[in-house]
């Protein structure tokens, strides 16, 4: 059989199965066309720009990796302020937010059926407002340039706008408002944990709760443990718009708060260089996709590496 035929087979194969399972594709059809539109397209674009000189106005020039020998060489504002900011936010919130997920999700996991939801819902609800919390209340506490019961206190002392407190504040802010998916998880994979293993585990020789924490309920609730912590990887990499809210505009004072993604909304919407901007994208998907890496390797069993 030649190969036309061979691959007119395959290709004809491949539509048969595809015609059958009709209805579960149309099922999935809705993700499938927003993943491919909102991620795939957006990621490939960013990938392909990375490699050109755009303005947004003239057509693009091929530069091939000036824009990342750029960044490895002439940014100071990145390698200084951003990289640094960056990786100091991500190591003070992620950890301590996903250490505050699971004690959290552990905790309301102990209270009666009757009042966990009400319980849930009180600690998941600011990661859900957060956006408008950080534009309404912290703004009114934090910003000493607007109206609000703090504000000459604030201004007398100069907490908001003296770089020394800035990202501190940007980790309390951050902090309040980290309880999200990664903590819904984990809270119901506490509540899949079979009962009869800590039975055991009392019978073994497991005396208090930190035991049965550390031997059973972490080991069985690894994916929950896992999922929370690519979100919380994510979350924290991403993040840079509690700075901006807070300082009024993706530049905060004397870059203390300065995040790769203001660094990134700052050449893409303030400068106008979109070429640089899509190089520094990509620079920040290789950071978030190098920690989820890492966050499988220690969270998934043997068998799923």
């Amino acid at each position: 059989m030649s190969s036309a035929a061979l691959m007119k087979r395959r290709w004809r194969a491949l539509l048969t199965t595809l015609w059958k399972q009709r209805v579960s594709y149309l099922f999935i059809a809705p993700f499938m066309i927003c993943f491919t539109v909102f991620i795939v397209i957006p990621i490939v674009l960013a990938n392909a720009l990375a490699f050109f000189s755009f303005d947004a106005i003239s057509m693009p020039t091929f530069i091939g990796w000036d824009n990342f020998l750029a960044i490895l060489t002439q940014d100071r504002i990145f390698l200084q302020n951003a990289i640094p900011n960056t990786f100091k936010f991500a190591i003070i919130v992620g950890p301590l937010g996903y250490s505050l997920s699971f004690l959290l999700a552990w905790l309301i996991h102990q209270l009666p059926k009757r009042i966990r939801d009400i319980f849930t819902i009180a600690i998941y609800t600011p990661s859900l407002s957060a956006g408008v919390a950080m534009s309404v209340v912290w703004l009114v506490i934090f910003n000493g340039d607007r109206i609000g019961y703090l504000n000459n206190f604030l201004l007398s002392i100069g907490v908001v706008q003296d770089p020394q407190y800035f990202m501190n504040i940007m980790i309390i802010v951050s902090l309040w408002a980290s309880m999200g998916v990664g903590f819904l998880a984990m809270l119901a994979g506490l509540q899949t944990v079979n009962t009869e293993l800590y039975e055991a585990g009392a019978i073994d020789g497991i005396s208090n709760r930190l035991q049965e924490i550390y031997y059973i309920t972490i080991p069985a609730i690894k994916p929950q443990m896992l999922f929370g912590a690519i979100m919380s990887v994510v979350g924290t990499l991403k993040a840079g718009a509690i700075g901006a809210l807070l300082a009024g505009s993706p530049i905060t004072p004397q870059y203390s708060g300065h995040l790769i993604t203001n660094h990134i909304e700052d050449y893409a919407f303030i400068r106008y260089e979109l070429g640089y901007a899509s190089a520094l994208s990509v620079v920040l998907l290789l950071l978030v996709y190098g920690s989820s890496r890492l966050s499988f390797r220690l969270f998934s069993s043997k068998g799923e590496e």
